[in-house]
């Protein structure tokens, strides 16, 4: 039987995020910003929601490719305002684009993925945790990179949904003991 982490459910779709992604260092820039405005997204709700409509969120936001959406204004936030495919929260569909502006100074100052990864000296933080129990909500290295980011502009990156973000991209590895994942040597 497979032993996953506790807050995974018997849900397909959370169990393949889970095993296939969750936790997996990702080094592609439009990627990180894929999950960190899905991160966005995800304040108040539960995860699961968001991944079943990802695809929705992928489609309605051009692949999430920050050069088109640095570009969108007032009407294409009405559009999605209007797409069932996705959360429709105006602030945060407002703080994608403005992120999309932001992402851009980034990369082109010194690669997004770089300076992302330069909060955990570019190696994922391994701190193996005993149980869910002990996984934080946020931790000092989350509160750092939250101030760094809204001083670069971004939105709905508080220290919590950093942490989230950091947790997913695999910045931080907080698969429990117990867990099958936990132990893989490619993790």
């Amino acid at each position: 039987m497979t032993k996953r982490c506790g807050w995974v459910t018997e849900d397909a779709l959370y169990q393949a995020y889970h095993d296939e992604e969750w936790g997996v260092p990702e080094r592609d820039g439009c990627a990180l910003f894929e999950c960190l405005c899905l991160e966005g997204f995800q304040a108040g709700l539960n995860w699961l929601t968001i991944l079943k409509k990802r695809e929705g969120f992928r489609a309605a936001f051009a692949g999430f490719d920050p050069y088109v959406i640095a570009q969108w204004g007032p009407d294409d936030v009405t559009r999605l305002l209007g797409d069932a495919g996705i959360v429709r929260h105006k602030g945060k569909i407002e703080a994608t684009i403005g992120n999309a502006k932001a992402w851009i100074k980034v990369e082109e100052d010194e690669g997004f993925s770089d300076w992302i990864w330069s909060f955990v000296d570019g190696e994922p933080l391994k701190p193996c945790r005993a149980a869910l129990s002990d996984v934080p909500a946020q931790t000092d290295v989350s509160e750092r990179l939250s101030k760094a980011l809204k001083k670069r502009g971004f939105r709905f990156v508080g220290p919590t949904t950093v942490y989230a973000f950091m947790q997913a991209v695999g910045m931080v590895d907080d698969h429990v003991d117990g867990c099958d994942w936990a132990v893989r040597p490619d993790r």
